[in-house]
């Protein structure tokens, strides 16, 4: 992947539009998590030090090209000038003469942000005079925000084709992540896939069992194939109806000399609640008031074996369901192990999306892997082998 970089580039006194995912959940106009600001702390850094006039875009929730007062970005303000320790310009609206007047007032080093995208319909519609209108803000196009990368918006493709467009770093540092996952990993490359149902994530079989040496299924999606195999799987969720796709993405993997891991042993219980009495059970050994709700201890020793005979590890969606104890033990167990390996410097570990970064929170390892990536969507679709607009566009 070929991109420019900020690094070198001539920034003092240019005006640089930065596409931002400030999409943050508040309660009654408070952030209730900051995670998002923080993200993009070190690009609004690197370019206020650089000299340049930095002006954030964003959407936050789904305004459907209207004004909706409950979903403005005003109250971002405040905690934004508290993070970065100097005061943030305000426009409250993206485009025009409100737009204009506040990024007319920047000096160099500045920061103004500008009222949610989504307000107007040519954001999510990628309308060519709507993008024109927001390119005419600045001077640069810098993209910051890869959880927006598959949308093919004005502010995340549209824009990029009008002015000189950089990665930021947040952004940077999430495509070389990737691309030392799925793009040009170290060999061997094993995959975990878990989540409860395989019907969301076909295309994202079918692309890995042709990209990778190894693949683990877990999660209630590891029960559609043991139902395809002809073990009974109890009073388990379980796609019956898929069963045939399943076998099709066994063969798939054979013909592409993918190994395949499914569980060898499982843990089931009659109630999915906390503490509920839980067994170990052989594959089919299930009673049919029993679901089977996590690997069993020989699955997540052969993971743990695999994964240390594996140099890049990309991992998405859990093994059980990690939200209630004791059914977390083989996501918590598999997490930990390959947290160890990326510390020691043997495995590359990259792991993503919603479910998958919650449970690496319930392991106590989400900063130990390589990489975690928050970006949900863009994640998944780019482990499906998906191009994505707002990354395409930066190409040079």
């Amino acid at each position: 992947m070929t991109f420019r970089t900020l690094q070198g580039a001539d920034l003092k006194d240019k005006t640089a539009l930065v596409r931002v995912d400030f999409n943050v959940p508040m309660d009654d106009g408070r952030i209730t998590d900051d995670t998002r600001l923080r993200a993009a702390l070190p690009t609004i850094a690197f370019l206020s030090k650089a000299g340049a006039k930095i002006v954030l875009l964003t959407h936050f929730d789904r305004p459907k090209g209207k004004r909706v007062p409950e979903m403005s970005l005003k109250p971002v303000v405040e905690p934004l000038a508290k993070l970065i320790g100097k005061p943030v310009q305000w426009a409250d609206d993206c485009i025009g003469q409100p737009a204009q007047a506040a990024v007319a007032s920047l000096k160099p080093g500045d920061v103004a942000l500008l009222e949610n995208l989504r307000y107007h319909a040519g954001e999510e519609a990628n309308d060519p005079a709507f993008a024109a209108e927001l390119a005419r803000l600045g001077d640069i196009y810098v993209d910051d925000a890869f959880s927006a990368a598959h949308r093919a918006h004005a502010s995340t493709e549209g824009v990029a084709r009008l002015l000189p467009a950089y990665p930021g770093l947040a952004m940077e540092r999430e495509l070389k992540a990737l691309d030392s996952a799925l793009g040009n990993p170290e060999r061997p490359v094993i995959g975990i896939v878990g989540g409860s149902k395989v019907s969301t994530k076909l295309d994202l079989l079918k692309h890995l069992v042709t990209k990778l040496d190894k693949l683990a299924i877990g999660g209630g999606m590891a029960n559609t194939f043991l139902y395809a195999q002809g073990h009974d799987v109890g009073a388990s969720y379980c796609e019956k109806d898929l069963a045939e796709t399943a076998r099709e993405i066994i063969g798939l993997a054979g013909r592409n000399n993918c190994k395949l891991f499914l569980p060898l042993d499982i843990v089931v219980a009659e109630r999915m609640e906390p503490g509920a009495a839980a067994r170990v059970r052989t594959l089919g050994n299930v009673d049919e008031h029993e679901r089977i709700l996590d690997a069993g201890p020989e699955t997540v020793a052969r993971l743990k074996r695999a994964m240390a005979n594996s140099k890049t590890l990309i991992w998405n969606g859990p093994l059980g369901v990690f939200e209630i104890p004791p059914f977390d033990k083989g996501t918590v167990e598999a997490a930990r192990e390959a947290a160890r390996l990326a510390k020691e410097g043997k495995l590359v570990a990259v792991a993503g999306g919603g479910d998958t970064v919650a449970a690496l929170n319930v392991a106590g390892v989400a900063g130990d892997l390589t990489f975690v990536s928050t970006a949900g969507g863009a994640f998944l679709e780019w482990m499906e082998g998906k191009e994505l607009p707002g990354v395409e566009a930066l190409k040079v």
